[in-house]
Order: structure tokens, then sequence, then C-alpha cells
């Protein structure tokens, strides 16, 4: 299954990519079956009411992610990457408040989230740890249209039936088809690299001309439109303080770690490690403001949208020689290689764990800078398997249900890890022991052994052991 650069990249709202967007891109897509639902379901009583609940990890950590917002204005009509997070705020109220929502061609309904919203904390739906089901009613209380989704991670979201598919069945002729538009349809890092050798073509390359047949002469506008949302949110991030939203009482730090770096700037006594803190105060800026619902990109997921902006941030502000082609040129392969781990594994922690979120995003980082520094196919695809074998097994276990505890942080790490395996791969030749394909085969395998308290539903792990205080 072809995934652009854009599915790979989307621009949303925090904090969670899985639990604040994908939850809101359901509400959406329901609201659109309602539009049509008078030819669906003949001799239905006139729409008077919407409900929703929330299984599984969504349950759990719903509130910690926002999960009840984003229903809320998903219902009211909002979608993630064009709402304004300040009217939001203010629409969300008025719906508590009120118990209605007004979405544009359904006129007036009732949603009471303290009665219509409910987290089910005891039925884990079979599909996904992420499910959901929504449901409109008549005026007489008969359920007038329902829906089950699933929130996949990075912001995708199936139906039920879309999700059964995607799983049991062969892709039909149509789909086949599509696939052999593409110039380059690898579906594994292995294919990847024959393609590579057989066209004399870099994954850079390939991955352009691909996304050539979707966006055409556009392509670059494009690119560069989710590179100047990604410099926004570390900008945004290094300029604000005080307490992020939640009740842990978490900190900013990155406004006043930055300042102390820049006054550093000049001095003789500057640590020869320096470069790691600029990665981390780049990654630590988004991952803040992700926590506090700004607006970021999904890289691949809102978890761990920090790494990947870091990196591109440190190519071009300190790696010699960067330039605007080499950083659209990171985006190109690190979208590659995120396409092929969700494509043959996951990027949800709720499903794998934080190995597919952070790990994933190291990956994916590590691939796009050693591309971006002139590397080879060879080095790339070792570059993304050096970062993710050595974030395998990493759980995900948010105190409180937030993204803070021990994510922003996290993201730092990630980052300084992915400039690491570029840098290790650079100074090899390519050749190396563990296949990028066989890595992401194991974290698929580890996450599915790994227990449900640690993937997302903060009941074990650093989420169970806060201080008393």
């Amino acid at each position: 299954m072809f995934l652009s650069v854009f599915d790979i990249f989307k621009i949303g709202i925090g904090p969670s990519s899985s639990h604040t967007m994908g939850p809101m891109v359901a509400a959406a897509r329901f609201l659109d079956d309602l539009r049509g639902a008078a030819e669906k379901i003949p001799g239905a009583g006139r729409l008077d009411r919407l409900g929703a609940s929330l299984h599984g990890s969504l349950a759990f950590t719903g509130k910690g992610h926002a999960t009840d917002r984003a229903v809320i204005l998903g219902f009211c009509g909002l979608k993630p990457d064009t709402l304004n997070p300040d009217e939001a705020e203010a629409l969300e109220a008025e719906v508590r408040q009120t118990g209605l929502v007004a979405p544009e061609g359904l006129g007036t309904l009732r949603f009471n989230p303290a009665e219509d919203l409910v987290f089910d904390y005891d039925t884990v739906l079979a599909g996904h740890a992420n499910g959901m089901i929504l449901t409109a009613y008549d005026q007489a209380g008969h359920p007038y249209h329902r829906q089950t989704y699933y929130s996949v991670g990075g912001g995708f979201v199936l139906t039920e039936a879309e999700l059964e598919a995607q799983r049991s069945a062969p892709q039909d002729m149509a789909a086949q088809k599509a696939e052999r538009d593409f110039p380059y349809p690898f579906g594994s890092a292995k294919e990847m690299l024959a393609m590579g050798q057989a066209s004399g073509r870099s994954i850079a390359r390939m991955k352009r001309a691909n996304e050539t047949v979707l966006h055409g002469a556009a392509l670059n506008e494009k690119l560069d439109h989710i590179l100047a949302t990604m410099d926004d949110c570390i900008d945004r991030g290094l300029a604000q303080g005080g307490i992020l939203p939640g009740g842990l009482k978490v900190k900013r730090r990155a406004k006043r770690i930055h300042e102390q770096l820049l006054a550093e700037k000049g001095q003789n006594l500057v640590q020869p490690h320096q470069p790691n803190d600029w990665l981390s105060v780049y990654a630590m800026a988004v991952n803040e403001e992700n926590a506090a619902g700004g607006r970021v990109v999904t890289s691949p997921t809102n978890g761990a949208a920090g790494v990947i902006p870091a990196v591109l941030r440190y190519y071009r502000e300190h790696c010699i020689g960067a330039t605007r082609e080499g950083a659209r040129d990171l985006l190109l392969v690190a979208a590659a290689i995120g396409g092929l781990i969700k494509h043959n594994a996951s990027i949800s922690g709720a499903e794998v764990g934080c190995q597919g979120e952070v790990g994933s995003a190291a990956a994916m980082a590590a691939a796009g800078l050693c591309a971006a520094l002139g590397g080879s196919n060879d080095q790339i695809e070792n570059a993304a398997e050096i970062a993710l074998e050595h974030h395998l097994g990493m759980t995900c276990d948010p105190a409180a249900g937030l993204v803070q505890v021990p994510c922003i942080e996290r993201n730092a790490l990630g980052a300084i890890k992915s400039v690491a395996a570029a840098s290790l791969a650079l100074r090899g030749d390519g050749q190396h022991f563990m296949p990028l394909d066989n890595c992401i085969r194991v974290m698929l395998e580890t996450g599915r052994d790994m227990s449900l308290k640690y993937k997302e539903t903060s009941t074990g792990g650093i989420a169970v052991n806060l201080p008393e205080c």
C-alpha cells in the first residue's frame, strides 16, 4: 500500500495523533455519513441526538489525551488540520454548557458530553486497542446510524469493515493497478534497495518520482509547507514558558534551555557535547507545544512529533553544506522509511508501545539525515536499522495519560540517537548484519508480546510509579 509523504506528515493538533486527531477525524467521517443517511436508512425518524463510546486505550488514557475534547469538536464539524485552537476551546465550553452541537448541514443536535460520551474501561473492541463507537439516534431514541472506528496511529482512521478488509483480503485489481502506476512501488527495504540499484537512483529520487505521480509540480511547495509548519512549532515552543495543562504541573523547559544555549554562543568554555543540547531543546519545544494542544505535524505521530523537526533544524543550522533541497530529501526519505514501518508493522503506541512511535521517528530521522548528508542507499537503510534497533522494547507508559512524562524527554533522546545512527552509518560502507526489514519484524513481534499495561493504557511502568508528593 503506497503511503504518501503527506500521509505520514499531517498537520494537526496535540496532544495525540491517535487519541486526539484520530477521534476528531472519525467524528468528521461520521457526520459525512449522516449527511447522506436519508437514502441509507429508509423509514428512520428525524435525527435528534449523537453519542460516543471510547474503548481500550482510548478509554484508559482518553482524558489525558483530550479524546473527549476531540470528539466534541469533531461533532461540531471541526477538523484537526484547519481548526483554530483558541476558538476550539470556547466552542468546547459552549457544548459542555448547552449540550448541543450544530454541524453544518445537520441542524442542531443534542450531545451532552457528560451523558453521551462514555469511557468504557471494560470493553476492548476486537479490531484494535484504539476503538470507538459513534451512534446517531432519532427522536424516539432508536439508533439512526452506528459505526465503529479504529484510530490506528498517526491520525489514520479505519472503520471496522475497512480494518478487516486491510488485514484479511488481498488487494483488488484496481488497487494493484494503482500500485503499479507508481514507478517505484517498494513494499520493503529489500525491494527499495533493489529498485535503487536497478535504476541507479537514490531513495530520495525514487520517493520523489512516486510523489510526483500524485502531486506533480506542487510537490516542493507542499514539502516546504510541512517544513515551515515544523519550524513554526519549534519557534513557538522556544518562546513559551509556564506550566503544561493536565494536572502534573510539568514546567516547560525549552525556552530556558534555549536562552542558556544562546548565551553560551561564542564562549570558549562550551562543552563538546553541546550539539546534543541543541537537538534536545528543538525536540522538547515541539513536544511541549504538542502537550499544550498546539499545532504540530505527525512525525509519524504526535507523541513522536519532536524527533524529525529537531533533526531537520539541526541539519539546517548545525551541519556543513545544508541546503533546502537536502531538507526536502530528508522529509522524503523519512517518509519512505515511515511508510515501510507502518505497512509492515505499526506506528501506534497502543499497538506496539513507544518503539512504534519514537522508535519509528528515530529510524525515519536517521535515514533522512543520512540521505541529506550524502549517504548511499545502503548507508541510509543501515542508519534506519541502527536507530530502530536501539529503541526495540520501549514501552508506552505516559503518566496520567498525558503526553508529557516521559514523552517530551524521550523525543529529545530519540533525536540524539537519530544523529548518532546516521553518523555511524556514514562512517561505514552500508554493509551490516541486521537488515531493516528484519528489525521492523522484530518490533512488531515485540509489540505483540508486550503486556497491555505497557501499551498506552497508563496502567504500568512510569505511569504507576509516580512520586507520592
